[in-house]
């Protein structure tokens, strides 16, 4: 099955959202939940087991084995936190941080009688995050394929899985109309961390790839 990041996701009983991220236990290369945004419901994002999915053959890239209340009863993943610069959020001993937005940055609450300098700094900044299972990563579609030779390549477009265990990425390089997919095999991937997956390849290697062009809208 081909995970891609925005596929839509059905139920039994009609349409239930799209693939928003994907959640990888990194020690065995292997896919353990999604997390799907449903539809026309924003800040309610599910964590869904990956033995619920399926490859679905209709309207829906991805099937659910389960009925759109089911899956709306799984755990939503969003959390929200109100910190300090430099901090992280509150440590659970049964869940890890997975992939961050910063929502509001600290501010200068008053300028000086001048109006020439900045007073008042508030250090704090908002910002959410998931809620991942611990020990777990989390990837999106911007996040970032680095090469061996620490090159920024482009974003994870995709992931290619047999049952659970995933056996190719792909990568999306370029921007617009030069877009294309690079196939790369689990073999090389050094390392998958939050928001971030390292190629044990160098940039040259990976641009003698086969590639495919492509061209998606509103991307």
């Amino acid at each position: 099955m081909r995970l891609d990041v925005g596929t839509s996701v059905g139920c039994t009983d009609g349409p239930f959202g799209e693939l928003a991220d994907v959640v990888i236990d990194p020690t065995q290369n292997r896919v353990t939940h999604l997390v799907v945004q449903p539809r026309h419901t924003l800040g309610a994002a599910r964590l869904v087991p990956v033995d619920l999915a399926e490859a679905a053959d209709g309207e829906s890239e991805i099937a659910l084995r389960c009925t759109v209340d089911e899956a709306g009863e799984l755990t939503t993943v969003t959390e929200s936190a109100y910190i300090r610069m430099g901090e992280v959020p509150v440590t659970d001993p049964d869940w890890d941080v997975g992939v961050e937005d910063v929502l509001a940055m600290p501010y200068y609450s008053s300028m000086d009688p001048a109006g020439l300098y900045p007073v008042g700094y508030e250090s704090s900044l908002q910002m959410t995050y998931d809620r991942i299972p611990k020990g777990e990563v989390e990837i999106r579609r911007s996040s970032a394929v680095i090469s061996a030779d620490q090159h920024d390549l482009g974003d994870v477009e995709a992931f290619l899985v047999d049952g659970d265990h995933i056996t190719h990425i792909v990568l999306e390089r370029g921007h617009f109309w030069g877009r294309r997919d690079v196939t790369i095999p689990i073999s090389a991937v050094a390392e998958v961390k939050t928001d971030a997956v390292t190629l044990s390849l160098t940039k040259d290697e990976v641009g003698a790839l086969p590639a495919t062009h492509v061209h998606r809208w509103g991307r």
